[in-house]
Order: C-alpha cells, then sequence, then structure tokens
C-alpha cells in the first residue's frame, strides 16, 4: 500500500486507496486495544505462575528507555556518525569485508560532518533529543510514583552520550532486580529498536548480574489508547489553526526503512505504522474529524528502493492534484529531533509551499504530553508481572504482532540469525536530504567500497596519505 484517504472523505485519490483492503485483512480490526498478555500464553525459565508474581514487593524496579542519541554540539556531530555508522545494523557488509566497518565508519563519518554540521547548527546547534528525552524520563517516573510503583527511570542511546553501557552500569550500582526495557519508538523496526536490543542482548550475556536479572520488553506500543489519543488531541488542536480546518490533508510523515527490510526480512515496520495510522484516524473520526489523510515515508537515500510512497514525491502530487491545506504529523518520533525541526520543518514546508500548497501545519513530537507519558507509565505497570517470562509464539491471542518477552526472544523472533539482512534491492534512483544521518552511510558505501578494498590489498592511496586507513599499512 503506498498511501489512502479515509473512506469516509469525498477527496479520494485511487493512488491514496489502492491496497487498502489488503492491509486490514492483517490485523484483528478493534476497538483501540493495550496489550493483552494471557498467564496461558507465557512460562519463566523457572516455570513460575507469573500471573500471581508480586508487582513491587521487595524489588527494586528500573525502566530503561531506549533511544538514538543524537549529537549536542557540532564538536560532538563527527564522533556521533562513526558512532552510527560504525553499527553493523546501518551498515551491513558482507562478512568478507567486515573487518573494514570502523574504517569505512571513520571515512563516511568524516565525509559527512560538514554537511551534517550545517543541519545542526540550522537548528540551535545541536540535537534537542537528549533534553526531551531526560525530561520524557523525570516525567515517567513522576507517574510510575504517582501509580504507587516506586521505579527508577534511566535512558540508554545507542549512539550517543548517555550511552546504553552507561545507563546499565548505573543500573547495576543502584541493584536493580526488575528491569522494564521500554524502546522510545512507537513502532517496531529492525534498524532501531532491534538494533538496541540487540546491543542490550550483548551487554547481557558478558554480564553475570544481568544474566539472572529479570526483565522484559515492550518491543512497541503503537496501539495503545493513551497514545492514540495524545496524538489525535494533537492533531485536532493543530486543525483549528486553518481557516477551513475540514479541508486540511492530515499527512501522516514516517521515517522510512529499506523495501528488503519488510519484504525479505520480516519488519514488521510497515504493517505496525499503517494500522497506527488507521487508529488514529479512527479516533479522529469518532470526534466528527473526517479529514482526508495519506501517509508517506521520509529521510531515504542512496540507489536502493525503500518503502513508498515517499514524501517529497507525494507533496508534489498532492499540490499537483490541488491540495491547498496540508499538516504534516511527524508519527515515527515522540521528540524533536534533527528529521522534524531541519527536514520537515524546513525542507518539506519549503517543498510544499512551491508545489502549490498555501497553507502548511505541523504536529508537534508528542514530547511530555501528560497523555502520552501516563500511558506509557500504564505500559510499564502491565508489564511488570511478566519480567523475567519467556514468551512463547502466541501472537494472535496477544493482538500484537511483536511479543512481549525476553530480549533475546523478541530479536529471535524477527532476525534469527541476528547477523545479516538480505541485500535491499538496488531500483536506479537518487534520493538525499540534508538530515537522513541514519541511512547516509549505505549510500556513501556503494560509493566507497570498492576504493577501500583496493587501498587495503595495496596499502597505497589518498586514505592512507591521510591517515585514515592508518592500520593497513
Amino acid at each position: 500500500m503506498e498511501a489512502y484517504s479515509h473512506p469516509s472523505k469525498n477527496y479520494i485519490d485511487p493512488r491514496f486507496s489502492s491496497g487498502w483492503s489488503e492491509t486490514k485483512s492483517l490485523f484483528s480490526k478493534k476497538s483501540l486495544k493495550k496489550y493483552l498478555m494471557p498467564s496461558g500464553a507465557l512460562v519463566t525459565s523457572k516455570t513460575q505462575d507469573v500471573s500471581n508474581a508480586p508487582i513491587v514487593g521487595d524489588d527494586k524496579i528500573g525502566v530503561l528507555l531506549l533511544n538514538l542519541g543524537g549529537p549536542e554540539t557540532l564538536e560532538d556531530v563527527q564522533p556521533f556518525l562513526f558512532n552510527l555508522f560504525a553499527d553493523p545494523d546501518i551498515i551491513r557488509l558482507p562478512r568478507l569485508f567486515r573487518f573494514l566497518q570502523k574504517p569505512l565508519a571513520q571515512f563516511i563519518s568524516v565525509l559527512r560532518a560538514p554537511k551534517s554540521k550545517e543541519g545542526y547548527a540550522s537548528i540551535g546547534g545541536g540535537s534537542p533529543l537528549r533534553r526531551i528525552t531526560d525530561a520524557q524520563a523525570k516525567e515517567l517516573k513522576k507517574f510510575l510514583w504517582e501509580k504507587n510503583v516506586p521505579a527508577k527511570v534511566y535512558v540508554g542511546m545507542r549512539y550517543w552520550h548517555p550511552f546504553t553501557e552507561e545507563a546499565i552500569e548505573q543500573i547495576k550500582r543502584d541493584g536493580i532486580t526488575k528491569l522494564v526495557v521500554l524502546p522510545l519508538y512507537p513502532q517496531f523496526s529492525i534498524s532501531t529498536s532491534g538494533s538496541s536490543l540487540r546491543l542490550l542482548e550483548s551487554i547481557f550475556r558478558e554480564d553475570e548480574y544481568l544474566v539472572n536479572m529479570q526483565h522484559t520488553v515492550i518491543p512497541s506500543w503503537y496501539q495503545r489508547e493513551g497514545y492514540i489519543k495524545a496524538m489525535a488531541d494533537l492533531i485536532e488542536k493543530e486543525l483549528r489553526n486553518f481557516e477551513f480546518c475540514e479541508q486540511v490533508m492530515i499527512f501522516f510523515s514516517a521515517h522510512g526503512v529499506p523495501l528488503a527490510y519488510v519484504e525479505e526480512a520480516g519488519d514488521p515496520y510497515k504493517a505496525e505504522m499503517e494500522e497506527c495510522v488507521d487508529l488514529i484516524m479512527e479516533e479522529l473520526e469518532k470526534r466528527k474529524i473526517n479529514n482526508a489523510y495519506t501517509l508517506a515515508y521520509q529521510s531515504r537515500v542512496g540507489p536502493v528502493e525503500w518503502l513508498k510512497p515517499y514524501t517529497d514525491e507525494t507533496i508534489i502530487e498532492l499540490g499537483q492534484k490541488g491540495v491547498k491545506s496540508l499538516l504534516a504529523v511527524p508519527i515515527s518520533f515522540v521528540s524533536e529531533h534533527i528529521e522534524t525541526l531541519e527536514e520537515i520543518d524546513v525542507e518539506y514546508k519549503e517543498l510544499a509551499l512551491k508545489s502549490g500548497i498555501e497553507k502548511w501545519g505541523r504536529v508537534p513530537a508528542l514530547g511530555c504530553e501528560p497523555t502520552f507519558i501516563s500511558d506509557l507509565a500504564d505500559a510499564v505497570i502491565e508489564s511488570l508481572p511478566y519480567v523475567g517470562a519467556m514468551a512463547v509464539s502466541n501472537l494472535e491471542a496477544r493482538q500484537s504482532l511483536v511479543p512481549l518477552g525476553s530480549v533475546e526472544e523478541l530479536l529471535a523472533a524477527y532476525d534469527s540469525q541476528r547477523r545479516e539482512l538480505p541485500a535491499p534491492v538496488t531500483v536506479w534512483e537518487w534520493g538525499w536530504t540534508k538530515s537522513a544521518e541514519t541511512w547516509n552511510g549505505r549510500a556513501a558505501m556503494l560509493a566507497v567500497l570498492v576504493l577501500l578494498v583496493l587501498e587495503v590489498t595495496t596499502g597505497e592511496g589518498f586514505l592512507h596519505q591521510w591517515g585514515v586507513l592508518p592500520l593497513f599499512r
């Protein structure tokens, strides 16, 4: 499905409705729902009945929030990019060339840093992600305590401070005995939550304390009632800023992933994203808001096919079809960062106005919106009886595409080898945005891999002269 319009709206373009019936068949369509975790579908390594386990008792409860991280100053940009591209989940080299992972990351980060610095300079000189995530952690802790769960909340970033490893060390110092792992990505993807959970799994396996610590993972939570209502609240509020709010096209923009992740690796991201949008629109319909809407995917880069439709192309097409008012909704993000503040607010707004769209608005990221944070607290509390439980593959009973269970079992569900994804299918088109740091490495890798192989095998070349590849002299 490329995009779709609300069926109750007169403005319907066939391009926006194709495949909708197929998508609906993937899910048992019910009202807004929370995770259902029947104890009959769960067992533990100690064969205990977790349904009767104490929620708090003498246990020390911890919640680990996982996020991407971002450079806080312009000086942080290049090392942040190095950490990003050194992740084998971001740049997946063939096994024969994996020894090139760090040299390649060094080369790409040096290459990309000047352009990336321009983007971060335009939004104040650094990413606000850590500040916002810290605020979310503080608010989550407050809501948990108000709900009689005296938990500590930690922040672990994948590519910048505070790193996940730093958060884990603090968790150990605090003597946490039960841990709930909560990625701050509403929808699960191998490349976001999956990468963070892979790292966490490796940390757990190497540490005796962590191996014995009970934990569970909430891998995605896009269908939770509080999240859906919070998103609907923000959309409804922003619609009021338009003179003719019923004529506004609601434009959901999600971060894209290569198509092969979904079609060949089984990544549930696309299906979860489409259901998420459907649930939000169902909630808006209950409020008598029946605007047309569409979903597109942003931040693509390189000569591979990504999830379609693409945000930039869809904006142009909407302008050509006569849409005059557009409300952008960043559906992948719960915090403001470069993809919202620079890519959407600057690049896509400018493109929309050039394409004939006269009125532009943008829904803010959820941040610390109380309904949203309170619902995250409820998700944590609901998961506590299952801490330490190993979920079995009864996904239909849970009404969730992704099981709630241990890190190891979760990773095995969607990447059994946990080493490689299939190579994306190449379609020779080019896309580039200043802020697509997460994916620019793949494009650069294609251009420089042959050069690096030649330099490594010959021991000569300008990369050696620059000191980028000193290890292979």
